[in-house]
């Protein structure tokens, strides 16, 4: 009997399957990448060797207004490693600096104190002297116009960053299921900027590009947009990780905005690529916390299952969603529309000035749900999850005993992916 302890909000969910039912286990080989030197020696390298930008401690001079975008509570960045680094540094060439950290929460609900403090501490939070702001992308009375995007939708953005002084920014690079990474050019677009802008970026066209998709930048129209929206905003620094399964940064890279996420990129490459291992049964996560708080988050973790599972067979995805759908446009789209067929005709009918909330996650959930049943286990609603056209189980070994009936096959093969969000399927040429 295979046993695995499949991350599932801050704790572990286990799953048995037997040994002769694993098709094979789809895992970044990040998890086991041990680098010798500690989080905070691997960040102040990356700042002491910045690619293809003069080093940090130098672009502030003489910049009074500093500016640093962070990634909000659905990200595990380890802001607590890299602020601080980022902070001595500013400090070493412009001590008297204003510094303002702004929270880039893009689309998301805004970042409560509370999440603030678990993600920066009480010693950077309340005792270093930055200033927090969170991003409101529905404040428009705070969003400045800096142009047209290539795709032809208007740029708008926090004001904060608008007038910065220096526009820096701190996240982690992972596969993203849409924008081929995170991290880099995606601080400003979607992060600052406000919801007319990301819903013209995130539109059905886009989505629906072969290009959007796990690990792809070249020729990926939402990537591009993203780039001219950053380096339009100024974005003149940044500071990206690579993290592992337990959260802890095992890569940095620092510097101009392309040219460090590139080479972060193709690290984050090197490790997360994974050959697909074909099954009718697929397993999959969000990573846990803070991946996994809601439904919306774990359509990533779909994704990844996605590419490996047969057609017409099933996804078994573990979300703890502890605040459940986590949008409620992509509650309503499959709640109020049974027929998942128009619901995907109706969105690829729509314009991209008229691009509706979570619209994007809500296409790529019923891209899914059109070729695969999905069975949650989950802490959200059972109500919930039927609603959306998903199956609910309260645990694992349900969840398989409910596969198998759905695949008409007692004892069909299945494909784990401990970590959906971590890996880049490829499919064997």
């Amino acid at each position: 009997m295979a046993t695995f302890h499949l991350p599932f909000g801050t704790g572990k969910l286990e799953a048995e399957i037997p040994d002769a039912r694993l098709a094979g286990v789809l895992q970044s080989k990040a998890h086991d990448f041990h680098p010798e030197a500690g989080e905070s020696a691997l960040v102040r390298a990356a700042l002491a060797n910045p690619i293809a930008s003069p080093p940090l401690h130098e672009l502030v001079r003489g910049k009074n207004n500093i500016v640093i975008i962070s990634s909000d509570h659905t990200r595990p960045v380890p802001s607590k490693v890299i602020l601080p680094e980022m902070v001595r540094e500013i400090r070493e060439g412009n001590p008297d600096a204003h510094i303002t950290v702004l929270l880039a929460t893009g689309f998301h609900r805004l970042t409560t104190e509370a999440e603030m403090l678990q993600k920066y501490g009480e010693e950077l939070y309340y005792h270093s002297g930055l200033n927090f702001v969170v991003h409101d992308s529905a404040d428009s009375e705070n969003m400045v116009h800096l142009g047209t995007l290539p795709s032809g939708g208007a740029l708008y953005i926090n004001r904060i960053a608008a007038e910065a002084d220096l526009l820096l920014s701190e996240g982690f690079i992972e596969p993203h299921f849409f924008a081929g990474f995170s991290g880099g050019r995606k601080s400003v677009l979607p992060g600052v900027s406000s919801r007319t802008t990301v819903m013209a970026n995130h539109c059905s066209a886009f989505i629906a590009s072969p290009f959007a998709r796990t690990g792809i930048l070249e020729g990926n129209p939402i990537h591009k947009d993203m780039v001219w929206a950053a380096r339009r905003a100024g974005l003149a620094f940044i500071v990206n990780v690579v993290i592992d399964a337990d959260k802890k940064v095992i890569a940095a890279f620092a510097g101009d905005l392309e040219k460090a996420h590139e080479k972060g990129c193709a690290f984050c490459d090197s490790l997360a690529g994974v050959d697909a291992v074909p099954a009718p049964i697929v397993v999959s996560t969000n990573g846990g916390y803070p991946l996994d708080q809601n439904i919306y988050q774990s359509v990533k973790g779909m994704t990844a299952a996605e590419a490996t599972c047969t057609p017409g067979g099933v996804i078994i995805m573990v979300s703890a969603c502890s605040d459940g759908h986590g949008g409620q446009s992509l509650y309503d789209t499959f709640a109020n529309e049974k027929d998942k067929q128009k619901i995907m005709d109706r969105f690829l009918a729509t314009p991209s000035d008229q691009t509706v909330p979570d619209q994007w996650e809500a296409q790529i959930l019923c891209r899914i749900l059109l070729q695969h049943p999905v069975i949650l286990v989950t802490k959200a609603p059972k109500e919930m999850v039927e609603e959306m056209q998903m199956h609910w189980a309260p645990d694992f070994a349900t969840a398989l005993q409910m596969a198998d009936g759905l695949v008409g096959q007692k004892d069909a093969p299945v494909t784990v992916i401990p970590d959906g969000v971590s890996v880049i399927v490829r499919q064997k040429n």
